[in-house]
């Protein structure tokens, strides 16, 4: 409770504070205008009292600068409220005072330059702290940080660009060593298998057309999804921190938009929108430290010959004690079997309408519920290892040991976490989008579906684009969900984690600040082209 008071307290106190800073400002320019003399009376004062401030603090603590590592907060805090400071202050206060007050009485330039000094009085008065603020936090961070990434790791001697040619040939950084396992991979050959299916749908209906290929949803959906296998084909085989870092920013920006997008389109069709929408956003409160605690739960993985406490595992090992050809299995099989017709049934009458992408997304979703029907009737589902008797006992997954794939588990978090901040913004999107269009579509014949995708999506264009950009500025940073899950360990180390082990682990200074700059270089560009993109809209 002390600790909150005490916070509670200082934000009291710092709003307080600038309330009166700026308000005080204010009225201070105001007598610029019809009051020079007091004008500059009351600024000589107040500049003469910073002055006195510093000299007596410089003076007290035996010549330390107001800028140097020696002279800590606690001191100057301390010597704020010291008689020798206030001497100083008032000293100061008179003479800048007298000084101002001599100054005004020799004239005043005229009304239209104290107007514009007014003016540019207050600017610099609200922007002034801003600016500071992100000169001390920002500006000159960064510029020490790429002084210090061209030193060794104590920064002593000069290295020049060797840190970065350490992060660029380093194995631990980027291994291309497996490119070739790339084409042999199972992910590899199903990436080809949807681009093919896509292709083949595109110029069938193109050919109707008397186009080569036709641009339809049923196309693009197959070629997007296997492009985004393909993805993992190639980053699951090239390891390595960058390529972590790569294959973070495909798939949960992928991944966070589309089905942000997917949330926003059916939220605003049903009744309780609001509770809806307020359920999937929920997660956007919690902070990524307790987002990575609470899925750190639910993948633990306890050895098998104990109760499964995690969430998925528990699962798992449900699952696994369904042995084949019991009655459990069979009532297993009998749902999915069900659910089997209700997909044929949903893939034929796609086809007798002509609607080729529900025809193939019932086909597609058929495919992993008959997989579970053959694992039913033959080697079984689930976790399952043979006992110390020979008897089958319940196994585990080990979601967050087992390369490279944890790392997938991982980039759940985030998509959890960040699917909220996209349907949010894309629902505002949506219901931006004028009304007139989606009439004037309606009228001409259009289906709910083409309305979508040749109305709806064009429009909001431009907002999915900023909402993937901020995305992939988040995960280019990302390292709280890495560093409370798995610590970089078992392959998944990403590069904000390795700069913060680098520096204040291994006490290397000189390759933890070349990681940040190669951090900052990478989540440039995709704030660049946000900003220019917002430029855009406002000209």
């Amino acid at each position: 409770m002390d600790a909150l008071g005490g916070a509670l307290a200082s934000v009291v106190i710092a709003i307080a504070a600038s309330a009166a800073l700026f308000v005080g400002a204010s009225r201070l320019f105001d007598l610029a205008v019809d009051r020079w003399r007091s004008f500059l009376t009351v600024s000589g004062a107040l500049i003469g009292v910073v002055v006195g401030a510093v000299l007596a603090g410089n003076h007290v603590f035996g010549g330390l600068s107001l800028l140097s590592a020696e002279a800590s907060t606690t001191f100057w805090l301390w010597a704020v409220v010291g008689s020798a400071i206030w001497q100083w202050a008032v000293v100061g206060a008179l003479a800048g005072g007298a000084a101002g007050a001599v100054i005004g009485s020799l004239g005043a330039p005229s009304r239209a330059s104290r107007e514009r000094l007014t003016e540019r009085g207050r600017i610099v008065t609200f922007l002034g702290p801003a600016v500071l603020f992100v000169a001390l936090g920002l500006v000159i961070p960064l510029i020490r940080t790429i002084y210090l990434s061209v030193f060794d790791e104590r920064t002593v001697e000069w290295v020049g660009l060797a840190n970065y040619g350490e992060i660029l040939t380093n194995e631990k950084s980027i291994d291309l060593s497996g490119w070739a396992d790339i084409f042999t991979s199972r992910l590899f050959f199903a990436a080809a298998v949807l681009v093919a299916v896509g292709l083949l749908i595109g110029m069938i209906a193109g050919r109707r057309r008397g186009r080569v290929l036709e641009p339809l949803p049923s196309v693009i959906g197959p070629i997007g999804i296997g492009l985004f296998v393909l993805s993992f084909a190639v980053l699951s085989t090239l390891r390595g921190t960058v390529m972590n870092n790569l294959w973070w920013v495909v798939v949960v920006t992928a991944l966070s938009t589309g089905l942000g997008l997917a949330a926003a389109v059916l939220a605003d069709r049903v009744r309780w929108e609001s509770v809806a929408k307020s359920l999937i956003f929920l997660p956007m409160a919690i902070s990524f430290v307790g987002a990575g605690i609470i899925w750190r739960f639910m993948y633990i993985a306890r050895p098998p010959q104990k109760p499964q406490t995690g969430v998925l595992n528990a699962i798992w090992a449900g699952l696994g004690s369904l042995r084949p050809r019991t009655t459990g299995s069979w009532v297993a099989v009998a749902l999915l079997g069900a659910v089997t017709v209700a997909l044929a049934g949903l893939c034929a009458f796609g086809l007798r309408r002509r609607q080729i992408g529900l025809a193939v997304g019932a086909a597609v979703s058929a495919v992993p519920v008959l997989w579970l029907i053959y694992r039913f009737l033959g080697p079984g589902v689930g976790g399952s290892v043979p006992g110390p008797n020979g008897e089958h006992i319940a196994g585990t997954i080990l979601f967050l040991q087992e390369a490279p794939f944890n790392n997938v588990w991982l980039m759940v978090v985030l998509v959890w976490i960040q699917t909220g901040f996209a349907m949010v913004i894309l629902s505002a999107a949506i219901k931006a989008v004028p009304s007139e269009l989606l009439e004037a579509a309606r009228v001409d014949g259009a289906t709910e579906r083409q309305t979508f995708w040749h109305v709806t999506m064009p429009t909001i264009v431009p907002t999915i684009t900023v909402v993937a950009t901020t995305l992939i500025v988040l995960v280019m940073k990302v390292y709280d969900i890495v560093k409370v899950m798995t610590a970089g360990n078992f392959g998944t180390q990403v590069i904000a984690n390795e700069m913060w082990q680098r520096a204040f682990t291994e006490l290397n200074f000189g390759l933890g600040s070349a990681l940040a700059v190669v951090l900052f270089l990478a989540v440039v560009p995709a704030m660049a082209f946000n900003i220019r993109r917002m430029q855009r809209a406002d000209a």
